[in-house]
């Protein structure tokens, strides 16, 4: 008896790349692994091209027959016998998927990109800086790494103000940020969304890739930007769409040829997503500010839920579809329900107390050991309010697999790394206040809807060091 299995793959791509998604599989998937994979056959239908191959073991007698159609989305066919298990299915399946997203990486290297809001500033995308990096960290959700921030800053104070003044000082301070961080964010990024403004606009020139790697050889990276910067003049810094007409002088300028078959364009009703999130949390809709960086991200922020913000970058926007994005944000809206800032900022506080008090012989003794532990422990149970937001966004939004979907598209090279490293033990030691990828994934995959759980934070405390226990395994 044989197993047959459906599934789709989302593509980002313009109509001209679909085909090349599936050579690039062919390419750079198949044939490397002859030994794992054959029987490859390509056939040029009415809507595009099918790709067909079969992966094997031979020496367990393992088979698997896969079809491949492109499109948007992608449609993929599995098909095996009793004596294949599924692990090795699913593993072909992630696999597939991974190859997907890293073609989706390959192009986004050709890809001009004009995002704007309307009545708002027109601001180019820009890469993250430094600065840029440090602050959503700082004022992200999780709020860990104002304990590093501070580390310079206590032993000056300490210094300067003696030991009992000093701790008053710095958690002071520290709580000074986690009160007002909703403001510093709205003070620090690019455009507000509100009711009355509630999309953002993006267009997307996928242009060849040889062509645009050849044109940065010759050019150079400041070119591109001068580029981009010519097409904003010419169209929206005056109001107008980006369009292949408007910006046909300048692509010949540089040699390239703007066709609508490698253009996409969005239209996300942000504010209506947001809103949608906060409804199935009863909370408040928080500010929501958009960060226009390709980097795909989100954060939320604030000292409580009815001075909650959203940090969303147009990176998250370009790569997810929108039920893809109200998922996220429901992860995003069990830290404001949750609290987690100001928990989180109790637990950095309590640990500082105890640091200079009950803990001082232990610090004493070995300063830089007792940080690498104590960091070690505080970034370790901020997982389990990481994880708890996952489990609430399965809960509330009620689509576990959609967030997945989500954690794969977003973190792919994270995840591919993960899957060939020996052993996950350093990722679940890190100082990182997520869990590793795989892992989130893999209890998101297994939640049947709809998902009850009593206590999540509980629950998500109790996976966490499951999943700590099983690494050991791996």
């Amino acid at each position: 008896m044989s197993e047959v299995t459906t599934f789709t793959i989302d593509t980002a791509v313009a109509p001209a790349h679909r085909d090349e998604i599936l050579d690039y599989i062919d390419k750079y998937y198949l044939l490397p692994k002859h030994d794992n994979f054959g029987f490859i056959k390509r056939e040029y239908k009415e809507n595009g091209l099918n790709l067909y191959f079969t992966g094997f073991k031979l020496e367990e007698g393992w088979r698997v027959e896969i079809e491949m159609e492109s499109g948007s989305p992608i449609v993929v066919t599995m098909k095996w016998d009793e004596v294949t298990p599924e692990k090795f299915v699913k593993s072909i399946k992630e696999d597939l998927i991974l190859a997907v997203q890293f073609y989706h990486e390959n192009v986004r290297q050709s890809t001009l990109y004009f995002a704007w809001v309307e009545g708002e500033d027109i601001i180019p995308e820009q890469p993250p800086t430094s600065r840029k990096k440090l602050s959503d960290r700082l004022f992200g959700s999780n709020l860990l790494f104002i304990y590093i921030l501070f580390f310079g800053v206590n032993i000056l104070l300490l210094l300067l103000l003696g030991l009992r003044f000093a701790i008053i000082a710095i958690i002071a301070l520290q709580l000074i940020i986690v009160v007002f961080s909703d403001r510093i964010y709205l003070r620090g990024n690019n455009w507000r969304i509100t009711e009355s403004n509630p999309y953002v606009h993006i267009l997307e020139y996928q242009l060849p890739v040889q062509e645009f790697q050849e044109f940065k050889e010759k050019f150079g990276k400041e070119i591109v930007t001068q580029m981009k910067k010519e097409i904003y003049d010419k169209t929206l810094a005056v109001g107008q769409e980006p369009t292949c007409e408007l910006g046909e002088g300048i692509f010949e300028n540089y040699g390239f040829k703007c066709s609508p078959e490698t253009r996409l364009v969005k239209k996300i009703d942000v504010y209506n997503i947001v809103k949608t999130a906060a409804e199935k949390f009863d909370l408040p809709i928080p500010k929501i500010v958009i960060s226009n960086t390709l980097v795909p991200n989100a954060a939320a922020t604030g000292p409580s839920p009815s001075r909650g913000l959203v940090l969303i970058t147009t990176g998250l926007l370009v790569g997810l579809e929108d039920d893809e994005i109200l998922s996220v944000l429901g992860h995003e809206m069990g830290h404001l329900k949750g609290r987690d800032p100001i928990v989180l900022f109790s637990i950095i506080s309590g640990e500082f107390i105890l640091r200079f008090t009950i803990f001082f012989p232990i610090v004493i003794l070995n300063p830089i050991l007792y940080i690498i532990v104590v960091m070690a422990l505080i970034f370790f149970v901020a997982k389990f309010f990481e994880t708890r937001a996952d489990l609430v966004s399965a809960i509330n939004i009620g689509q576990p697999k959609v967030l997945a979907e989500s954690l794969r598209k977003i973190g792919f090279s994270r995840l591919q790394m993960e899957r060939t490293a020996s052993s996950n033990i350093l990722q679940w030691l890190a100082w990182d206040p997520h869990p590793p990828l795989y892992f989130r994934i893999e209890r998101l995959d297994k939640m049947k809807t709809p998902v009850k759980v009593k206590h999540p934070l509980i629950q998500s405390a109790k996976d966490v060091f499951i999943g700590f226990k099983h690494s050991f395994r791996r």
